[in-house]
């Protein structure tokens, strides 16, 4: 199963996160990607941004776009963190390719 998790406001990340962790817990194999737009991409500038018992299953995606608007240098990104020029297009494709769609 292919999931896709978008989150466009920064105080929403410890639901996403909750949301992935449970979605892994009855569907192990699932292919997840995060995408974060908005002023959720404040969230990558943290130190631990990136939560490493995920890292192996989830895709965590910065929209370009949202972190120009939020002035966030891309060299402060964890490099595990994949940025694409618009978070809605990413969507859009994301769903185009039988992605379910979940917005907490």
């Amino acid at each position: 199963m292919r999931v896709l998790f978008h989150i466009d406001e920064e105080a929403s990340w410890g639901m996403l996160l909750e949301h992935v962790r449970n979605f892994l817990k009855e569907i192990p194999d699932a292919e997840i990607t995060d995408i974060a737009n908005g002023s959720a991409v404040n969230h990558y500038t943290q130190s631990e941004a990136i939560d490493n018992s995920l890292l192996n299953h989830v895709d965590f995606v910065a929209c370009n776009n949202a972190l120009r608007s939020n002035k966030i240098d891309l060299g402060t990104l964890d490099n595990r963190i994949r940025v694409v020029k618009a978070g809605v297009v990413e969507i859009a494709t994301k769903q185009q390719t039988d992605y379910a769609y979940i917005r907490p």
